[in-house]
């Protein structure tokens, strides 16, 4: 992820070239015939070359993705009532303390102590905002869990959802039942009586006494598989719909931190969910525009959730390690040569972590967190958008030791924020002949850079390093905010991009958009594929390209040529073929970039085709249409037939149209 500073020069207006998008009616007449060669593949298509990136900007974990619903359950963000109001008719001194036990318990110190006399409910109680709200839904329940201490029974916790003017829309009664020193864990359901994407959570208390509480907690019960404490379904089951090949994580500037102490340590984030220790968010200010003081880390959602996540969709384990560098944007602090074994050792026992037999120790871990099974992680990044020499001397250092040890696996190395310039030649050339196993390019541009770069990797050398497109996303005119900027020019200009990059499949095997997921009322970055709210989700127009691109990946890149060339923009035009080996399919993709119309046919050889194509079709006159909550599939693929005529296809191409041609092959 760019920092903002250096996006002020790639944020410009994103109108697309009049070379690609104006032409006359006559030129439009022209009918463009693309020749296919089906019998002579080109290039293997990887099964990783469509994936998903993930990072925790735009509230995409806490508030997103983890379905956690209480903000700050454990009091251990930097202000310790954080999300949460008390409520009490009459104060008294004492009656609600948070206590720290830091030498005891440092990764989750704070803890709330509860003494009352005779409360009742609505005398003495708590409020928690949730992120943003929580969204209940009528007729579900959701699990009101907490850890608890106490000497003596005596406090019984009225349990409350709040809908509009603090109605009560659902309830229940929590009355710890064990007494001693040691912290137990005790939950029930409550029922919501309504829909309510802005709800609350009140706790009231009843009874005398004196009692310890910490995790307070509520999950719905419908998250993703009915795992207790998991993910929302809902946004888990938009990625599993991509089908995509490997899932990066976690991120994203996430791994580097604002400087080495706040940069992601997987280490941090397995084991106990209670013993997990919560750390701001980077983003918490990054952005002066966008404020969040209450983005914080929790790691519910940590390696061990991101490694059964992607098992969950079918997608390879793509972990994202820091390699001893703070974010360059931030602080560029950098841990010394001689202070660098730890972050090596990091990744070694990550690998253990992942693949180790139970029998060892990371392995054991795993195996005790309910997976014995390994991961078959095959692959990890070490450092994200780091650069210059001090950036390639450490990096030297992981890949001696990790080849070393591990030989087949697959390192995949940053080249830096940017596809051109000083950064990114010195990179691309030292890493190059290092032979490193795959280069990490990202562009962050607007709309016309993506049409006029579709041909960037014709020129590439077919061995050697192989190219991640970790991170990617068509920018539109920055006067557009929010939601809006993820329209249909953006999505059209990165379809158009991205025939490119499966046609080159041989060196750009692995490619990513970026950001995933964000919270329509807590972003801090636009464009991005999925917006979504406390109940809701919806793909926008990016999303959409990126799916059909991968459930059409195929098996094989096959050529298509428009005037004996690839079409790389050519009267507006993009396109790449592959070939589906298991099914027997000609998969097509072209895009019509112009505000014109364009009557195409489509020569095929080497196989012949049969009767009736498949097609999916994207096209919006509008280039600033967008999808919403209110009109979810507004820019999405709409599905067709085509007779074949012979070895000849023939389709009217719409302006500013994407489409997806499937069609059996003899």
């Amino acid at each position: 992820m760019k920092h903002p500073s250096i996006l002020r020069v790639f944020l410009a207006s994103a109108i697309f070239s009049s070379v690609n998008l104006s032409y006359s009616m006559c030129s439009a007449q022209v009918n463009p015939t693309f020749k296919i060669e089906t019998a002579k593949p080109i290039a293997k298509v990887p099964a990783t070359l469509w994936g998903v990136f993930f990072e925790d900007i735009n509230f995409g974990a806490d508030g997103g993705i983890y379905a956690e619903l209480v903000k700050n359950r454990s009091f251990e963000f930097g202000k310790p009532w954080m999300g949460w109001t008390i409520k009490r008719k009459k104060a008294t001194e004492g009656e609600l303390l948070i206590i720290n036990q830091q030498e005891i318990h440092a990764t989750n110190p704070r803890y709330l102590q509860v003494n009352t006399n005779k409360a009742t409910v609505g005398s003495l109680g708590l409020i928690n905002e949730g992120f943003k709200g929580i969204g209940v839904k009528k007729g579900l329940n959701y699990d009101f869990s907490t850890l608890y201490r106490q000497a003596s029974k005596g406090i019984k916790l009225h349990v409350q959802l709040l809908g509009k003017n603090d109605q009560v829309i659902g309830e229940a009664i929590l009355e710890p039942a064990e007494t001693g020193t040691v912290w137990k864990k005790q939950n029930i359901p409550v029922r919501a009586t309504e829909t309510e994407p802005k709800a609350k959570l009140a706790i009231w208390f009843e009874g005398s006494g004196k009692i310890d509480l910490d995790m307070l907690s509520l999950f719905p019960e419908d998250t993703w598989m009915k795992r207790p404490g998991g993910l929302r379904a809902d946004m888990v089951q938009m990625l599993a719909d991509m089908k995509p090949g490997f899932l990066r994580f976690p991120g994203g500037c996430i791994v580097e931190g604002t400087d080495l102490a706040n940069r992601y340590q997987w280490k941090n984030t397995i084991g106990p969910v209670a013993e997990r220790p919560t750390m701001i968010n980077r983003w918490n200010t990054e952005f002066a525009h966008r404020p969040s003081p209450d983005y914080y880390q929790t790691f519910g959602l940590g390696f061990f959730e991101y490694f059964q996540l992607a098992e969950d969709i079918g997608a390879a384990p793509l972990p994202i390690l820091n390699c001893g560098m703070a974010c360059q944007y931030n602080t560029g602090e950098v841990a010394a040569m001689t202070e660098l074994d730890p972050y090596v050792q990091d990744a070694l026992d990550l690998i253990e972590f992942a693949n180790g037999d139970v029998s060892s120790k990371w392995g054991k871990i795993r195996a005790a967190m309910g997976h014995p099974k390994p991961f078959n992680l095959k692959m990890m990044g070490i450092g994200n958008e780091n650069w210059g020499p001090q950036y390639l001397e450490r990096l030297k250092v992981f890949t001696d030791v990790i080849k070393s040890r591990y030989p087949e696996f697959k390192l995949i190395a940053s080249s830096g924020t940017d596809p051109d310039g000083d950064r990114f030649n010195l990179l691309n050339t030292e890493l190059r002949k290092q032979n490193t196993d795959f280069i990490d390019e990202h562009y962050y541009r607007p709309a016309d850079w993506f049409l006029k770069n579709a041909a960037r990797y014709d020129s590439y050398p077919r061995t050697g390093s192989k190219v991640f497109a970790g991170e990617y996303a068509a920018h539109a005119d920055k006067a557009i905010v929010g939601s809006d900027r993820s329209n249909w020019q953006s999505a059209l200009a990165a379809a158009a991009f991205m025939t490119g990059l499966e046609r080159n499949s041989e060196v750009v095997q692995m490619a990513s958009y970026a950001p995933l997921f964000a919270n329509i009322d807590a972003w801090q970055w636009a464009p991005d594929m999925i917006w979504v709210d406390n109940l809701q989700c919806y793909g926008s127009p990016d999303y959409y390209v990126q799916k059909l691109f991968s459930v059409n990946k195929g098996t094989e890149v096959v050529t298509i040529l428009l005037n004996d060339q690839p079409a790389t923009g050519q009267q507006g035009l993009y396109a790449s073929a592959v070939t589906d080996q298991k099914n027997k399919t000609l998969i097509i993709k072209v895009i019509n970039s112009s505000d014109q119309a364009q009557s195409s046919d489509f020569d095929i050889s080497g196989n012949k085709i049969q009767g009736i194509a498949d097609v999916e079709e994207m096209a919006e006159m509008d280039l600033k249409r967008v999808n919403s909550f209110a009109s979810p599939v507004a820019v999405a693929p709409k599905k067709t037939s085509l007779k074949a005529k012979g070895q000849r296809l023939h389709l009217n191409l719409k302006p500013y149209s994407f489409n997806v041609i499937r069609i059996a092959l003899k």
